[in-house]
């Protein structure tokens, strides 16, 4: 099998370039014109580029795209509409003149760079193009969070990126897999961060937004994907702006009763809990969170738990962390405010496990310091069973945990929501499939009844 060739940036622009069809106009925002800059470099710019802006001054700025009412720059409203200004003038200035023999396209990018001391280093960007002359706009939209330790690093991997973005549009949106493939082409694992990924227009129709997004966790090419309660991409930054979170982790193949009472019980305790974590209740975020590094992570089974999920009205948080810390390290970037993981108690033997924490320098006490602190806490669901009944107050650590254990149920870090005397037995999702497996009917009681027409229409678990 021939080895694929990966065209450089320089090449994918001279490309572009070539292509006399291709027509538009490049705006970026923060980073230089590193996107643009490609395509002058490749030679033959004239017959791609109509127009480069770099409207870095906000009174600028303002006065051309107008202002945004949340008073930011990096963000999504503020891409869109600097699309829809930079598309809509190509296609009044020059539909006259050239619209029957060119496809039109606009870029553009709104970009925060950084140092390693401002570690905030994102940014939206997206193409709005024609895929036939006198056709209709498509748009492919991306937040990105550049890793790279150095502005000019970031501002090179946001040029190779806006490079890719362009050329994946024109050549390989055929083919969403491949589309992926070759937005990456010539970045290093890590360099870049896709977060959001969204594609619209008729020609794009066979983009499923929701499969591409699960795609970039999978691919480790994001850290996490958030879905609201009508399936739709959101995006985390924006989603957890200011808000407390409520996250409780599970498989959900499928949502049994016990999940939902395990989530009742923790917004309960929270209540109680708001004088001391300083927060309002009516903003607090609840997540259901779906971890897929360790895990099956066959993507149509993924989708129809989100469906399903969705069909309670539930956010559904698709990551690929297996450790809790880290996702409490992921979500500090976007919120100080309190975070809440709500788990039944058979989770603590495998938190206060010293194995799962060797990668890290100080071990066990850097990873549970990295997890708990007085904004984080763990509320802990009694694991009950016909034999037993596990609560934080009767778990037994090792003794090289114990300690540590004892330190943070003793100040309040680590909470008992719920009695072993007023909860039912624990129903795990594989406890409800073997019963389906079974054909015993008793599963229609240990699942949300919305559950029930889903999982016998969808054929789902047979």
């Amino acid at each position: 099998m021939n080895k694929q060739i990966i065209l450089s940036p320089i090449a994918k622009a001279q490309e572009i370039n070539l292509d006399q069809e291709k027509y538009g106009a490049f705006a970026e925002i923060g980073a230089g014109q590193e996107v643009a800059r490609h395509f002058f470099v490749a030679g033959k710019a004239s017959q791609t580029i109509a127009k480069t802006i770099s409207a870095y001054d906000m009174i600028y700025s303002d006065e051309i795209y107008g202002k945004e009412k949340n008073g930011r720059y990096v963000c999504e409203s503020r891409l869109l509409k600097m699309l829809d200004k930079e598309y809509n003038l190509l296609i009044r200035r020059l539909q006259e003149s050239r619209g029957a023999r060119s496809t039109f396209f606009a870029f553009a990018n709104t970009v925060a760079t950084g140092t390693a001391e401002t570690p905030k280093c994102h940014g939206w960007m997206g193409v709005r193009f024609q895929t036939k002359p006198n056709g209709p706009a498509h748009d492919v939209i991306l937040h990105v969070r550049m890793m790279d330790r150095h502005r000019l690093q970031q501002q090179e991997s946001l040029g190779t990126l806006g490079v890719n973005l362009v050329h994946s549009c024109f050549y390989h949106r055929n083919k969403p897999d491949e589309f992926i493939h070759n937005l990456v082409d010539n970045l290093k694992d890590g360099q870049i961060i896709i977060d959001y990924f969204r594609a619209s227009g008729p020609d794009l129709a066979h983009f499923d937004n929701r499969r591409i997004n699960l795609e970039l966790v999978k691919r480790k090419l994001s850290e996490a994907v958030l879905f609201d309660e009508n399936e739709h991409i959101v995006n985390i930054a924006d989603s957890t702006y200011q808000k407390s979170l409520l996250i409780q982790r599970g498989n959900y193949r499928p949502i049994t009763m016990s999940h939902l009472d395990m989530m009742e019980k923790g917004l309960e305790q929270l209540k109680s809990d708001v004088k001391a974590l300083k927060l309002k209740t009516q903003d607090v975020l609840v997540l259901n969170e779906i971890e897929i590094s360790s895990s099956d992570s066959n993507l149509d089974d993924i989708l129809l738990r989100m469906e399903a999920l969705a069909k309670l009205g539930l956010k559904t948080l698709v990551t690929q962390f297996p450790l809790y810390y880290q996702l409490k390290t992921f979500f500090r970037k976007y919120t100080q405010n309190p975070m809440i993981l709500v788990m039944n108690a058979s989770h603590l033997p495998k938190i206060f496990a010293a194995q799962h924490y060797k990668n890290l320098e100080g071990g066990i006490f850097e990873g549970l310091g990295k997890l708990l602190d007085e904004n984080t806490r763990l509320y802990i669901y009694p694991y009950k069973t016909d034999k037993s009944c596990l609560t934080a107050v009767d778990f037994k650590p090792s003794p090289e945990s114990k300690k540590l254990f004892e330190h943070f149920y003793g100040t309040g870090l680590i909470v008992d929501i719920g009695g072993c005397d007023i909860t039912a037995n624990f129903l795990n999702s594989e406890e409800v499939r073997n019963l389906i497996t079974k054909k015993d009917k008793k599963w229609e009681t240990l699942v949300p009844i919305k559950m029930i027409p889903f999982i016998k229409e969808k054929k789902w678990l047979r």
